[in-house]
């Protein structure tokens, strides 16, 4: 009896141990409202030029969080909703917005050159960069983001382009992060940006 009494309370001890670690990783963790893609073996490179005509890569953005869509600016609603609530996020931050970059990289290069990129892309908030370069290019970049795209041809003889809708967020170290499907709102945007950023 006393041997199984020991045992019980040393099973007591240990778990409310357990119990106290386990609380104190999940206090300590980042608690995102966004689907956690931390150390996913994808989305580790980019190589395209910007809306100025600047090579870009991800080492350009050390030391920032990045937000990444693709899309394209004929696109009617998913790339400038995107866009509005990127808008709102930086307009959130205050100075810590000067922290954050949003990159749209256009899945339309026949379309979407960096004249096209330079008008669309800034309207939505002057730091935001349009990335764009050759169709082998932007595949390129579109595979290492594991993005599907594809041109769709519309009844009145012009085209459109179907493609993945979904936002990447990369850390200050330039590690992908996060995943944000679309829709999910600005405030749910700005909650996980601004943990990384601490």
């Amino acid at each position: 009896m006393f041997h199984f009494r020991r045992r019980f309370l040393l099973a007591v001890a240990v778990a409310a141990m357990l119990a106290a670690v386990g609380c104190s990783e999940t206090q300590d963790a980042p608690r995102f409202k966004l689907t956690d893609v931390t150390g996913a073996s994808f989305g580790k490179s980019l190589a395209l030029t910007d809306h100025n005509g600047q090579t870009r890569t991800l080492d350009d953005f050390r030391g920032k969080v990045v937000t990444l869509f693709f899309g394209f600016t004929h696109c009617p609603d998913v790339c400038p909703t995107t866009l509005v609530e990127m808008a709102a996020v930086m307009k959130e931050l205050g100075a810590d917005a000067e922290r954050l970059q949003v990159l749209f990289v256009t899945v339309d290069p026949e379309r979407d050159t960096a004249e096209m990129l330079k008008r669309y892309v800034p309207a939505f908030h002057p730091s935001f960069l349009g990335l764009t370069g050759s169709v082998d290019e932007v595949t390129r970049a579109a595979k290492e983001f594991k993005i599907f795209f594809q041109k769709q041809k519309l009844p009145s003889g012009g085209y459109t382009m179907d493609h993945s809708a979904g936002t990447y967020i990369l850390d200050g170290e330039g590690r992908l992060r996060l995943f944000a499907q679309y829709g999910v709102g600005a405030p749910t945007l700005l909650h996980d940006i601004r943990l990384l950023l601490k």
